[in-house]
C-alpha cells in the first residue's frame, strides 16, 4: 500500500493556520526589509558594492577603463553618457576598488531637479538635511547651492545644484572615497 504524496497533511488554504500566523511577519520579509537598508543606495540597480559586470549588465553601453591617476579609493572607472536617471537625461561613472563599487555620480541638466528629488525621495526615503546654502562672497553676488544628504551606515549621498547653475550632481559613496579620490600620492 503506497502512501498519500502529501503525508496525511491538508495541501489546501487553511483558515486556522492562516488565522494563528497573522500578524508575525515571515522570515522572508524580515530579510528582504534587512537586504533593502543594507544595500545602501544604487543607480539603476546597481548599488554600492556591486561588481563590474553587474554595471556592464545594467548599462550596455558603459565604458569601463583604469582610473587615470593613482588613489587609494579606486582603481577602475566606468562611464555611460547616455542614461535616464529617476526620468532626466543623465551621465554616469561608477568607481570601483577591487572589483567592487566604491562610489557613482550622476551629472544631470538644474532643469529635471525636481523630478530627480521625487524620484530619490521614493527610493531612498526622506533626506536627513535638506538645505539652501548660501556662500558670501566679497566684492560680488552670494552664491547660493541647494543640498540633499542621505546616510545609511558607512555610504553617504549628497545631490547639490548650484542656483544659476545647468548643471546638478548627486553624488554616493561608502567609506571615506570622498576624501581619498583626489590626494596626491
Amino acid at each position: 500500500m503506497s502512501r498519500p504524496r502529501n503525508q496525511g497533511q491538508t495541501t489546501f488554504f487553511d483558515p486556522e493556520r492562516q488565522a494563528r500566523s497573522a500578524g508575525k511577519p515571515g522570515l522572508t520579509l524580515i530579510l528582504l526589509a534587512w537586504a533593502a537598508g543594507a544595500a545602501g543606495f544604487d543607480a539603476g540597480g546597481v548599488s554600492l558594492g556591486a561588481a563590474e559586470a553587474d554595471i556592464k549588465r545594467a548599462y550596455p553601453s558603459a565604458h569601463c577603463k583604469p582610473l587615470e591617476w593613482k588613489s587609494a579609493a579606486a582603481d577602475r572607472r566606468c562611464d555611460d553618457a547616455r542614461i535616464s536617471f529617476g526620468g532626466a537625461k543623465a551621465r554616469i561613472t561608477f568607481y570601483l576598488k577591487a572589483g567592487a563599487v566604491e562610489a557613482f555620480t550622476v551629472r544631470f541638466d538644474a532643469r529635471d531637479l525636481e523630478l530627480v528629488k521625487k524620484h530619490l525621495r521614493s527610493g531612498w526615503g526622506a533626506p536627513i538635511g535638506e538645505a539652501t546654502e548660501v556662500i558670501a562672497r566679497s566684492g560680488g553676488e552670494d552664491r547660493r547651492i541647494f543640498k540633499m544628504r542621505w546616510e545609511k551606515g558607512a555610504a553617504r549621498a549628497v545631490l547639490t545644484a548650484p542656483e544659476k547653475s545647468r548643471r546638478a550632481t548627486l553624488e554616493a559613496w561608502r567609506g571615506n572615497f570622498d576624501a581619498e579620490i583626489y590626494r596626491v600620492r
